[in-house]
């Protein structure tokens, strides 16, 4: 056994193989993998291992199709087979609201070239004629869907990683893992010590147990999973062919050809939880008892769908444990508070993602950054705020819905509150609405009635559309009070304070107090990885405000340059709370509660002050995410309650009150602002997203290098804003929401990253990036998977000279 590597993977399921797979590929050649039994124990061996390409997220769908392609190259390059079947998948839409979904998947497998297509009744029947269509409103094909053998695959990964020169040692528990100083780590087994650089935890179902040796915890709970088999059937035996799986999530249930017979699975609502204290370390090709009983209601629609499954008896039935994050996506990536431990867990759709899974991995050890913008997947989309009740409340709900559409704006309630605010319960009574922003809860909109709940989701445009557009047209009317405590905010004080920030930042920092500059945060291959605002507070210090849910994702970026002796760098979003007053009004009412001017001539655009409102302290910054006159004041946590009483008697005064997100993001679309992780992200570069003018390339910066080479090349495409046809977004009743193709005479040009009704404006309008298009071209965007027509703007339809902000 090797006593050092370049990565050290631990666990020997799917996933692990797959990465130490993609290590190698990408020449790490020095490579281990332990597995404490035998390759595929806990989850993968008893897998369905379904294949499908499509998924809500646009590069999910990008990694899921690298997956299935990859099958079929690693057998001829392994010789080992994966038992690739691929007839194909029919999804079938008993809803409106499914047939929806799947138009727009349909629009989206056009733009990047899948084959997904609607298909008639009569073609298929002749696809599956096992199936009773009755009732289905709209049918999809794709070609290459199907499954694979779960051992075929990760023995295939294994052997190509052996053939590349990794090792791999079956029957080799970990028993520790040590970081050391210099940051790499010593992996501890009963066979021997490996030291190495990086540490891949891949573990599975064993995943909670391998963190807690490095001091982590996963929010991460297995819960059981069951699905049969049943007997030959004779009709499919007669065939020749092989019948294409069926995807009937209306249905809540999955169905697939297994040799002459059918493989029925299920996500019941009678769940159970497993291992909620930890998973056996004997634990390894076990299985459950069966309890067909707890999937019943899903068997018998199942039946209603494909009479032959109830005709057939019974082979056997799989019942065995799946691990699963609160939301149902993987924990991906490295820990941002240890160096060099990268985890991979919580993988429910494992083999249609192995594949992208495993080279994303092995992108972000080896060239520090992933192709593509994974944050869906990101673990710092979660703290330490996901605790164990948390995390099991919100398996517990994915588990039972796991076939329930996410609709667009939607805002699951199970687990929460987590993090609340002093003024939560004076919102709720308010009638607000609340959505969950990385734990913390924040209006969305504030309801007719209290307690208020946003029950109705879906495509189109929902009950609280009318209401968002109150909200958005009181701001840009008179003014709103936007609760904004979600934001991430930092302070960094000290003698190194500003030299550490122009090694971080982009842009160069302030150089007088009281002034506010626009930043970007440059990533590894020279893209967006965060935008921020710098203010500066003194000759040492600095107020830093940037995206509250990728608060522990940059931390990972703040952690490459190191700070100055005397000089520190500290989180205050638990600290300080605020609010964004904004709105043609909104001076006149906060000039009501300060004896500070607030004229323009006294506190300009991007300037800032500490003032008294009512007697509370606040730091008042002269910006607004609104695009209209306003500013940010942030106070003391424990003055926010005394904050947002004095501001809404202020508004009483000047037709203002309470403003929620949505109808923020209404009015920064309509005034053509980007969002972290929408418009702005690491896939990006500076001059595509029009911050390349904040890039000042004569000092140095983290990543100033990559940003420099992607500089130097054209934009690949451009962010743009769009005006949608009124009467077809009208007719359709819906707006784009963000991931909708872009065409152009039948050619995919691009894609929406967000959507919105521009109330103050009156025009259905989206942000997207678009490719050889021009401002006043015609084009047509996917909205619920069919084209409505849609005209580049050459500028932003609200203040577009920024008159207002400034006056």
């Amino acid at each position: 056994m090797r006593t050092h590597a370049q990565a050290v993977v631990i666990g020997g399921g799917v996933i692990g193989c797959s990465i130490l797979y993609h290590l190698t590929k990408l020449g790490w050649t020095d490579v281990v993998l332990l597995e404490r039994s035998e390759l595929t124990s806990g989850s993968t061996w008893h897998a369905a291992a379904n294949i499908h390409g499509l998924h809500d997220n646009n590069n999910i769908t990008r990694i899921q199709n690298y997956t299935m392609d990859l099958y079929n190259r690693l057998e001829a390059e392994t010789g080992q087979s994966c038992g690739v079947f691929q007839p194909g998948s029919l999804y079938l839409a008993q809803t409106e609201a499914r047939e929806h979904q799947l138009r727009l998947q349909a629009a989206k497998a056009k733009y990047y070239g899948l084959p997904f297509r609607e298909v008639s009744r009569a073609e298929a029947e002749e696809l599956h004629p096992l199936v009773n269509y009755d009732g289905i409103r709209c049918i999809m094909y794709e070609e290459n869907g199907g499954n694979v053998d779960p051992s075929g695959v990760t023995n295939a990964y294994a052997t190509g990683a052996r053939q590349n020169g990794a090792e791999i040692i079956r029957f080799c528990p970990v028993t520790g893992t040590e970081q050391q100083p210099d940051g790499t780590w010593i992996v501890r087994t009963e066979k021997g010590d490996i030291a190495t650089q990086w540490i891949v935890n891949a573990a599975g179902l064993w995943g909670r147990e391998v963190a807690a040796l490095a001091g982590l915890t996963l929010p991460l709970q297995p819960t059981e999973h069951q699905y049969f088999v049943t007997e030959t059937i004779a009709e499919i035996a007669g065939l020749d062919r092989r019948l294409p799986s069926v995807a009937d999530r209306d249905g809540e249930y999955y169905l697939r050809q297994e040799g002459k017979g059918l493989l029925v699975g299920a996500y019941e609502k009678d769940l159970r939880f497993w291992a909620e204290e930890g998973t056996p370390q004997g634990f390894g090709h076990e299985l459950f008892a069966d309890d067909l009983e707890r999937i019943e209601d899903n068997m018998m629609r199942a039946i209603e769908r494909v009479p032959a499954v109830g005709e057939a008896g019974i082979k056997r039935v799989i019942n065995g444990p799946m691990i699963w994050s609160p939301d149902s996506n993987v924990l991906f990536g490295p820990v941002p508070e240890l160096s060099n431990y990268f985890c991979c867990n919580g993988i429910i759709p494992g083999f249609s993602q192995s594949g992208g899974m495993g080279l994303l991995a092995a992108d972000w050890i080896v060239t520090g950054e992933t192709r593509y913008d994974m944050f869906a997947w990101d673990m710092a989309r979660f703290g330490d705020w996901a605790d164990k009740k948390f995390t099991k409340a919100k398996v517990g709900d994915q588990y039972a819905n796991r076939f329930k559409i996410h609709f667009p704006n939607e805002e699951r309630a199970a687990g929460r509150p987590v993090r609340v605010r002093s003024v939560y319960q004076m919102q709720k009574d308010m009638g607000a609405v609340f959505g969950l922003n990385y734990g913390w809860e924040h209006p969305l909109y504030f309801g007719d009635t209290v307690g208020a709940a946003d029950e109705t989701h879906g495509f189109t445009r929902q009950g609280w559309w009318e209401i968002v557009g109150r909200e958005a047209r009181m701001l840009r009317e008179h003014a709103g009070i936007i609760d904004i405590s979600n934001f991430a905010k930092y302070t960094c004080k000290g003698p190194g304070a500003e030299d550490w920030l122009n090694a971080v930042f982009a842009n160069t920092m302030p150089k007088s107090v009281g002034r506010s500059c626009l930043t970007p945060l440059i990533g590894k291959r020279g893209g967006i990885a965060g935008d921020f605002t710098v203010t500066r507070l003194g000759e040492d210090e600095f107020w830093i405000i940037g995206s509250g849910m990728a608060e522990r994702y940059h931390q990972r970026f703040f952690k490459q340059v190191p700070l100055p002796e005397g000089t520190t760098f500290e989180s205050k979003t638990v600290d300080v709370c605020g609010f964004n007053v904004a709105g043609p009004k909104s001076r006149d009412m906060l000039q009501r509660l300060t004896n500070a001017s607030l004229a323009t001539a006294d506190f300009p655009f991007m300037r800032s002050q500490w003032i008294e409102l009512a007697g509370i302290r606040v730091l008042a910054l002269r910006v607004s995410f609104t695009g209209d006159l306003g500013w940010e004041l942030h106070c003391a946590a424990e003055d926010q309650a005394r904050l947002f009483e004095v501001l809404l008697e202020a508004g009483k005064a000047v037709g203002a009150g309470p403003v929620g997100s949505r109808a923020l993001m209404s009015l920064r679309v309509e005034k053509g602002y980007g969002s972290w992780s929408r418009e702005y992200s690491p896939e990006y570069w500076p001059q595509e997203v029009g911050l390349d003018r904040l890039c000042k390339m004569e000092k140095d910066f983290l990543n100033k290098s990559a940003v420099t080479e992607t500089l130097a090349k054209p934009a690949r495409e451009h962010l743009v804003i769009l005006a949608l046809d009124s009467a077809q977004t009208d007719a359709s009743n819906a707006d784009a929401t963000g991931g909708e193709p872009i065409f152009r005479d039948g050619k995919g040009i691009g894609r929406v990253t967000s959507g919105a009704y521009g109330y103050g404006v009156g025009m259905s309008l989206a942000l997207g990036y678009v490719k050889d298009a021009e401002p006043g071209d015609k084009v047509q965007v996917m909205v619920l998977g069919k084209p409505h027509k849609a005209t580049i703007l050459p500028e932003p339809p609200f203040d577009p000279k920024g008159e207002r902000l400034r006056a």
